[in-house]
């Protein structure tokens, strides 16, 4: 399987994207639950334009093809993919202050390559939720433990990871749209529907006073390669909370971009525990 993958990293771009095109058509017709997360989640964010919904379906494809040559090409390679970048002064300010950097960077484009391409100019721990597939987890990890990158699990040792790093003045990355474990979020509207949404991101923030910046990396067309978009988090506004500005800033981000967010990912699923939004009871079994 790994030598599939790594010639497979080896295609260029373009080809790999076009590819992926087919690819999410291929699941969408195959997959009973791709069609109703993607039709459902669109729906949910007031999506309706036939043209933009079809393109999304594409481009998960894309998300999911490219992920070869971002994790299995050399890193100088990998993040040599980026073309464009707006906002990098952000980041060099952010990082000069010496209180670590809290990236947010959701299910957006290619959240991949960013992390590459920050790590190679500064070190990077991001969080990450092991996979089901051992094969799949392997290969997440090849990609993601570069030199000055590391991954670190969803779990209480990541956690005191990430802080670690921030006391060091590093950066941190974190996918703020995921779904957390129980006793780890809180019901948050997202897209006007509640989300468990993490505090993790948050919480870290107000401990270590780090500032936090949103990015992510826009497909440009004909896979010509990645244009990273980085902007400050906003203020909240009177009476929202820190998850709910946050989960406001991302739909903002994802407004800008929405054919290239993932929507097929299940945002709003009950975790086990968890009592659903309106409810008392937990949730005896999360939906997948």
């Amino acid at each position: 399987m790994m030598g599939i993958l790594r010639l497979a990293a080896r295609l260029p771009l373009p080809l790999l994207h076009a590819l992926g095109i087919v690819m999410g058509w291929i699941l969408y017709a195959l997959s009973p639950r791709f069609r109703h997360y993607h039709r459902t989640n669109l729906d949910q964010a007031r999506y309706t334009e036939a043209a933009l919904r079809r393109k999304a379906i594409g481009e998960t494809g894309k998300a999911a093809l490219e992920l070869p040559a971002i994790w299995l090409l050399p890193h100088q390679q990998s993040a040599a993919l980026v073309r464009e970048i707006a906002g990098w002064d952000l980041i060099e300010r952010a990082m000069a202050e010496g209180r670590g950097l809290i990236l947010l960077t959701p299910h957006l484009g290619c959240w991949e390559v960013s992390a590459q391409y920050f790590s190679l100019r500064y070190p990077l721990t991001v969080l990450y939720s092991q996979p089901k597939s051992k094969a799949f987890d392997s290969l997440m990890r090849v990609g993601r433990d570069r030199a000055s990158m590391k991954s670190v699990p969803a779990d209480m040792s990541g956690v005191r990871a990430l802080y670690r790093a921030l006391q060091r003045g590093e950066a941190i990355g974190i996918l703020p749209d995921q779904v957390p474990g129980g006793g780890e979020g809180e019901w948050t509207e997202f897209f006007g529907r509640a989300a468990y949404t993490m505090t993790l991101a948050t919480r870290m923030a107000q401990a270590r006073h780090a500032p936090v910046l949103m990015a992510f990396a826009e497909r440009l067309p004909r896979g010509a390669g990645y244009r990273i978009h980085v902007e400050p988090l906003p203020p909240a506004a009177s009476g929202d909370s820190p998850e709910r500005n946050m989960n406001r800033s991302l739909e903002a981000l994802i407004r800008g971009c929405p054919e290239q967010y993932l929507w097929s990912y299940n945002r709003y699923k009950v975790p086990a525990g968890v009592a659903a939004p309106g409810t008392n009871a937990p949730a005896a079994n999360a939906p997948a």
